[in-house]
């Protein structure tokens, strides 16, 4: 019974905190925060991470049949998008709520990206590795994009 309301409570909270959460293309509440192109690099950033999740889950998928058929060059993709993917989704959401966390998780994110990029630019013929590749190269530049205007911005509040 005790289980059963600790559950219930969590499950509230985990809820209202979901509910209370900021989208991507929200503006923040307090003006006197918000500076000029500050939130469109935090929304072009999380577009572009979440893009890059769903890319890289799709060539993940596609390098495990590759690898099913029996090639095994595509184990390494395999596992660099599944990592990948991940980080770019984690990304995705500390960079839509403006977390505190933002600028680490996106110079992790960058590094991946540029990381899973020149592995899967390695098979040139195929078009599911040069979309994955593309929508990498695009996170990359996003994060950095979003790492460089975050630090001028917690340059001025020191």
């Amino acid at each position: 019974m005790l289980f059963r309301h600790l559950l219930t409570a969590a499950l509230a909270v985990t809820l209202a905190f979901v509910a209370g959460g900021v989208r991507a293309d929200e503006k923040p509440k307090d003006k006197e925060k918000a500076q000029p192109g500050h939130d469109e690099h935090f929304a072009a950033c999380a577009k572009a991470c979440a893009e890059c999740m769903r890319e890289c889950d799709s060539c993940a998928h596609h390098c495990a049949h590759m690898v099913a058929d029996g090639k095994k060059d595509h184990l390494k993709t395999l596992s660099t998008c599944l990592d990948c993917g991940d980080i770019c989704g984690t990304a995705a959401r500390v960079t839509s709520r403006h977390g505190a966390l933002a600028v680490p998780v996106c110079e992790g994110c960058a590094k991946s990206c540029d990381e899973c990029a020149a592995a899967c630019e390695k098979f040139p013929d195929d078009e599911h590795m040069k979309r994955c590749a593309r929508s990498c190269r695009d996170c990359s530049k996003a994060c950095k994009e979003m790492i460089m205007h975050a630090g001028h911005a917690d340059k001025g509040k020191e």
